[in-house]
């Protein structure tokens, strides 16, 4: 999987402490979200992802509202911030057509599974002819998973080549480059969960893959860690080789629900995320307009 750029990757910017709008509630309350976002153990579980985009998602309200503010709006239209804020918003394009191709890649994804569950149904549980839909099951995961690396890679190469340089009154955009930047390794935790990391590629980098590189573990605080995903990945590919009997297929029906499930609170996540991404993007052009 791609690595977060390193020019935006979470060793967040120090902002400067003379920012006038520090003491604003709002000012800390993004604060307090990219502190605990910071901080929290990479994501594990599907429960623990769906806080942090839910957390994501409060962050970025908090986002919109504070670049209502006069003081933020005069910074941002600022001559001499022009090119960082124009950075910014390039920034955010490339964040939503992430956003926008892994929504594509999970209802992917979520559909092959519908149709398994439905296949199963059909055959009222023989499984001759099943290692086909399998297989279309794993070649369909592998070419969603293809065209979220393409994203991914897209927006590294692009972030490379930003400038890194933030003046003192530029710590608004620093702010937002930090938002953009915990924005997408929420994403990417997400998309290692349901894809698992790219084995091949060079640039895997994270510290968080090793914790996502098994299906089921047991965390510091004792309670066993599941990727339902990747449990049903497993099962699939065991179902279709050997011989089955009814107990075992049920099992995989429950899996292949849990596996949907999932699925689909990702794909509400990110679409609430997505969702004010735009607003956020739509609020700084209005900025600049006026």
């Amino acid at each position: 999987m791609a690595t977060v750029p390193s020019n935006i990757q979470t060793g967040y910017h120090t902002r400067s402490n003379s920012f006038p709008s520090r003491s604003h509630p709002l000012t800390s309350e993004v604060d307090e979200h990219l502190s605990r976002l910071a901080l929290s153990e990479s994501a594990s579980t599907s429960s623990s992802l769906n806080h942090k985009l839910g957390r994501v998602q409060d962050l970025h309200d908090c986002i919109e509202k504070m670049l209502q503010l006069p003081f933020t709006q005069q910074i941002l239209s600022q001559e001499q911030q022009r090119e960082c804020v124009d950075e910014l918003l390039n920034g955010s394009l490339r964040l939503l057509d992430v956003c926008a191709t892994t929504k594509d890649a999970l209802l992917q994804v979520k559909e092959c599974t519908l149709e398994l569950q439905s296949v199963l149904r059909r055959k009222r549980g023989a499984t001759k002819g099943f290692a086909n839909e399998v297989r279309k099951y794993l070649t369909s995961k592998k070419a969603a998973k293809k065209s979220v690396l393409k994203a991914l890679k897209n927006l590294e190469h692009k972030e490379n080549k930003q400038s890194t340089v933030v003046t003192e009154t530029g710590s608004i955009v620093s702010l937002l480059r930090e938002v953009q930047a915990v924005t997408l390794n929420v994403v990417q935790s997400l998309l290692a969960f349901t894809f698992g990391p790219e084995k091949e590629s060079q640039m895997i980098r994270w510290s968080m893959v090793t914790k996502l590189l098994h299906p089921k573990r047991v965390s510091s605080e004792g309670e066993e860690q599941i990727n339902e995903i990747e449990i049903v990945d497993d099962s699939l590919q065991s179902l279709a080789t050997s011989k089955s009997d009814m107990k075992q297929i049920e099992k995989v029906q429950n899996e292949l629900k849990l596996s949907e499930s999932c699925i689909q609170d990702f794909e509400e996540g990110l679409e609430g995320l997505f969702r004010r991404l735009i607003k956020v993007r739509v609020n700084i052009l209005n900025t600049l307009n006026h």
